[in-house]
Formats: structure tokens, C-alpha cells, sequence
């Protein structure tokens, strides 16, 4: 396709992204009140119509972020992001590696050859780990489905706690020198590296890489999206007001830890588990709680640890997994304080 063609249908789909998306409110209603001629208050019909409302919303903003952080990715290679890395000391790298961790992709089965990629070539332990922390739990996915369910001030919220977190984090286990209890062999090799000129990429290329990102991620996440958001929806039509708040309240001063070890071994994306979440804090749990919950299912998934095995002794993996569910434990508390 050409360059021009390709601009001009993108600018057509945005005009029909701006008019479908202003409309969904108003046809949820219309579809659930008017053609199933169900009665406001009815919890079925609170349910359908949320069910309704929230999809398409979810799925459009997702449509859109995800096509933008595309080509913003596409300048921010693997092989770039450890060069950038690779003379950064402790706390300078780590508030480096926790900003350059939202923009670059990563997912549980790339975490070896990240870790490995990021050793290679003399990125500190610590440094790295405040990548591997905030690349799965500040993503576009999670962000995207935050503001679109909560508004900005939530997502700007998780995403500066989630970034504290893995910078903290990172310094933490770098400063306690656990080079240690990596795998000798990890230090041993030399992966292959991959020499990429960023200046022979069009803008137009990268919005290609925009649309195969849109593609890839969008192709992977709605079924999660669309089973997160049916939960959500049957629990927003029938458990009862405050329910939750028994259970997952400010006032219940255990809470917290025990969101995070439920959600420690749990194993959902931001698709699945935000939804849920939103309908918990309408039945009455608490923000540092959801948020504690949330962060400990994305960002400390047992997948990952069980990949990273193969590369860490377990006491650095138990490390990894303590001190951050530690700081995420602070988080929802401090939340749960303030709010």
C-alpha cells in the first residue's frame, strides 16, 4: 500500500473511531432498555447493559493506544534499549530502565533472552530488574483499560506507584549484590547481537509497525477483555452494595497482604483482571487494596518465575518476589491512608 493511500485510510478510521466511540453510551441504552425492554434498576439489566457499554469502549481506546505506543516501540529496539542501559549506574539506570520498560516489549516468554541480552552486555543486576518489573505491569494494556474504566487520575496514579515500585525495587537488589546467585553460565556466553540502523526506518514503516502491534496485541487480549468484563458485569448486577467492603475494606487492616498473596500465584493480563477490578471498588473495596491486588497479579507473574529459573538461583528469585510484593504492600497501604 502506498504511503499516501495508507495516511488517508488511517485518517478515515480515526473519524469513524471518534463517532463510534461517542455513541456507545447512548446505543448500550438504547439496546438494552428500548429492544430487550428491560426496566432500569433490574440487576439483569444493569449487568447487560455494562457488559454492552464497556466493551466496545475498552476495545476502541485499546485500538488506538496501542496502534500510537507501536510506533513510538519502533524506536526503541531491544538492541537499542541495552545500549541506552549500558553505562547507567544504580538509581540513574534504574529510573531509566523503569521509564524505557513501559515503551519497549516484553512479555513472560521473552524474559530469558531479555535477562540475558540485558547481562551480556554489562547492564547492572539491579538495572535490569527494574526493566523486568515495569515492562509487565505499567504496559499500554493496563493503562488504556485503567483510563478508560477510571479515568486518567487512576491510571496516572498506577503508573507513578507502579514506577516507584520498579525503580525502588531495582535499587534495592542491586545494592544488596546478588551477581551471586545468578547462573555461572549466564555470564559465560555472548548472545548474538543483532545491529539494526534506526535511520533507515520511515515514519511511514513505523506506522506499520503501529498497525502489526495493533494486530498482535489487540488479536491476543479481547477474549480477556470480553471474559473480564462479563465477571465484572455479573458482579456489578448482583453482589449486593458494599459486599466487598467486609472483605476488602480500608477498615479490614489485613487486607492488603492478603490481596497480594492471592494475587502473587494468580496468573492474568491487565485485559482480565481490570474489569474485575473496577466492580470491586464499586461494591465497596477499597483503592490500595485493588491496586495491591491488581499489581501482585500482573507484575509478579508465576509464569515469569518459573521461566526465570533457568536463569536465577531461587533465593534471587525469592528476593525479586519479596521485595516487591513488599512495595506493593506499602503502596496499598498508603493508598488505603490517603484515599
Amino acid at each position: 500500500m502506498k504511503a499516501n493511500s495508507k495516511f488517508i485510510y488511517i485518517g478515515v478510521g480515526f473519524l469513524l473511531w471518534i463517532l463510534i466511540y461517542f455513541q456507545i453510551e447512548r446505543v448500550a441504552d438504547y439496546f438494552t432498555y428500548s429492544i430487550l425492554g428491560l426496566e432500569r434498576g433490574l440487576r439483569l439489566a444493569e449487568a447487560i447493559r455494562f457488559f454492552i457499554y464497556e466493551v466496545p469502549k475498552v476495545l476502541l481506546l485499546l485500538t488506538l493506544i496501542v496502534f500510537v505506543v507501536g510506533i513510538i516501540r519502533s524506536y526503541f529496539s531491544p538492541e537499542r534499549t541495552r545500549k541506552i542501559l549500558g553505562d547507567k549506574k544504580l538509581f540513574a539506570g534504574n529510573v531509566l530502565a523503569s521509564l524505557l520498560g513501559i515503551v519497549t516489549p516484553f512479555c513472560s516468554c521473552s524474559a530469558i533472552p531479555l535477562f540475558l541480552g540485558f547481562v551480556e552486555s554489562g547492564v547492572p543486576l539491579g538495572v535490569t530488574f527494574s526493566f523486568l518489573i515495569a515492562a509487565p505491569m505499567i504496559n499500554e494494556v493496563a493503562l488504556v483499560l485503567l483510563f478508560g474504566l477510571f479515568g486518567w487520575k487512576t491510571a496516572l496514579l498506577y503508573m507513578s506507584t507502579g514506577l516507584i515500585i520498579a525503580i525502588v525495587s531495582g535499587y534495592i537488589i542491586g545494592r544488596l549484590k546478588l551477581e551471586k546467585y545468578v547462573e555461572p553460565w549466564v555470564y559465560q556466553i555472548k548472545t548474538a547481537q543483532t545491529q539494526i540502523d534506526e535511520q533507515t526506518i520511515t515514519f511511514s514503516e513505523r506506522v506499520d509497525a503501529g498497525l502489526v502491534a495493533v494486530k498482535d496485541i489487540v488479536a491476543k487480549v479481547w477474549v480477556y477483555i470480553v471474559i473480564g468484563i462479563g465477571v465484572g458485569a455479573g458482579i456489578h448486577g448482583y453482589v449486593p452494595e458494599n459486599f466487598m467492603a467486609s472483605l476488602m475494606g480500608k477498615s479490614v487492616w489485613w487486607s492488603v497482604p492478603v490481596a497480594v498473596l492471592i494475587g502473587v500465584p494468580m496468573y492474568s493480563n491487565a485485559a482480565g483482571i481490570i474489569p474485575v477490578v473496577q466492580v470491586l471498588l464499586e461494591k465497596g473495596a477499597s483503592l490500595g487494596t485493588v491496586l495491591a491486588f491488581m499489581m501482585s497479579v500482573i507484575g509478579l507473574s508465576l509464569p515469569e518465575a518459573i521461566i526465570l529459573k533457568k536463569v536465577l538461583k531461587l533465593q534471587l528469585i525469592f528476593a525479586f518476589v519479596g521485595i516487591v510484593a513488599v512495595g506493593i504492600i506499602i503502596v496499598g497501604y498508603i493508598f488505603n491512608l490517603v484515599y
